[in-house]
């Protein structure tokens, strides 16, 4: 299993990310916030498309979504959002991206260095690990939701790359710019998903155990955990055995 399917694992059964509805809200509404500065109109705008998607996933009112669209477009007054992108290691070396949406630079910056010194890591320079990373979309769909040839014939005929097997899910990555084509193809198939997102996936992976691999999950789920996190990309691994230990 590849080391993005492992984290989502763990951060599923642990609950560990976003593990209350109003966080997941007020990050879906800041990613919409900033998304339609470039344009309120979502079939104009694929950000802003892919985020309104997002928010009606996890049921979102409309009328939310309408809100945070107009503070982005300037209509209705609101804070005013930046993004920050973060790049550093972990423990063992483990590269790790973090993206926030801020309204106080100061405050995040601070307290995302804290995080990863506090936790065995350190940040590093703007590039010093975003080339290890490929940006994809994925798409994890249980195996008792679909078959492997049901799922081929999606990814082929909707525009998809690969479809692998990660152990109790069939995992469909695809370009980002072909991923809500894929996405809503599996949707109208009436294919139930467990993941489904743009994401960073890492070329290759670093492998912790023991210790070192218990203060890692800790420094990932600090630097989720934080009210300006987006998203965080690290190219850590694990052994099957102690991630059924951490994710209990």
């Amino acid at each position: 299993m590849s080391g993005h399917s492992k984290w989502a694992t763990i951060k599923h059964k642990k609950g560990a990310l976003d593990a209350k509805r109003g966080k997941v809200f007020t990050r879906l509404i800041k990613e919409i916030t900033i998304a339609a500065k470039a344009g309120g109109d979502p079939d104009g705008n694929p950000r802003l498309r892919t985020a309104i998607a997002a928010a009606k996933a996890e049921n979102m009112p409309a009328d939310n979504i309408k809100r945070a669209i107009q503070r982005g477009t300037g209509e209705l007054p609101g804070a005013i959002y930046e993004e920050i992108t973060f790049e550093g290691y972990g423990p063992g070396g483990v590269a790790i991206i973090v993206e926030t949406t801020t309204d106080n630079r100061n405050r995040t910056v601070s307290e995302i260095r804290h995080a990863f010194s506090k936790n065995g890591g350190n940040l590093g320079e703007s590039g010093s690990v975003r080339f290890m990373f490929n940006k994809k979309g994925i798409i994890a769909v249980p195996k008792t939701a679909a078959d492997e040839e049901k799922l081929m014939n999606i990814v082929l005929e909707a525009g998809g790359e690969d479809l692998n097997d990660e152990g109790d899910t069939w995992e469909i990555t695809t370009d980002p710019a072909s991923f809500e084509a894929v996405a809503q193809a599996v949707r109208d198939a009436g294919i139930e998903t467990v993941m489904s997102e743009v994401t960073m996936i890492a070329t290759t992976y670093t492998k912790l155990e023991g210790s070192a691999a218990a203060q890692m999950i800790r420094l990932l789920e600090a630097l989720e955990d934080h009210d300006d996190t987006q998203n965080v990309y690290s190219n850590f691994d694990m052994d099957a055995k102690q991630l059924e230990e951490v994710a209990g």
